[in-house]
């Protein structure tokens, strides 16, 4: 399954090849942090000083970054899919292989990240039904009359929270 991205993706990841490969394993770590923690604008300010770009440049770069390694982390699909998906951005074949092993080193934690932030949404355990059928004959009409009644008892668990 490739991982098909928007032209915004690609712009805010068309970053990426105009810095170092050191700046792209920071930029990594940012993105991780970013699911963590939330977006810390401070260290989007940083690093546009280090790197004498806009802030925005930097958050952009950071932003598609994360939503590239979230995605494929959600959908968790394979190298060579993940080699597909960026090979169409462009880049060269020394970045895609930094791109992929970024995803292969971090692809478990992104998951485990994921699953924290996902919400806890109430699910049924036990659904018990019973359907009554009761056939009558009417006099009134020609053939047979029915009634159906329905009797369903749903019990929830409440799942507890940490």
């Amino acid at each position: 399954m490739l991982l098909e991205l928007s032209e915004e993706h690609r712009e805010h990841l068309g970053f990426l090849p105009k810095v170092d490969h050191a700046v792209v394993a920071e930029f990594c770590r940012i993105a991780v942090e970013f699911l963590r923690k939330g977006a810390n604008p401070k260290v989007y300010e940083g690093a546009a000083r280090v790197l004498n770009v806009s802030s925005n440049t930097v958050q952009h770069g950071v932003e598609g970054l994360t939503y590239l390694l979230t995605e494929s982390s959600k959908l968790m699909i394979s190298e060579l899919d993940f080699q597909d998906s960026v090979l169409v951005l462009g880049f060269s074949e020394d970045l895609n292989k930094l791109l992929l092993q970024l995803y292969l080193d971090n692809r478990k934690e992104i998951r485990t990240i994921l699953s924290e932030l996902a919400p806890v949404l109430p699910s049924y355990h036990n659904l018990e039904w019973r359907l009554d059928v009761q056939a009558r004959h009417s006099f009134r009409c020609q053939g047979y009359r029915y009634k159906n009644e329905t009797n369903e008892e749903l019990v929830k668990r409440r799942q507890e929270c940490g």
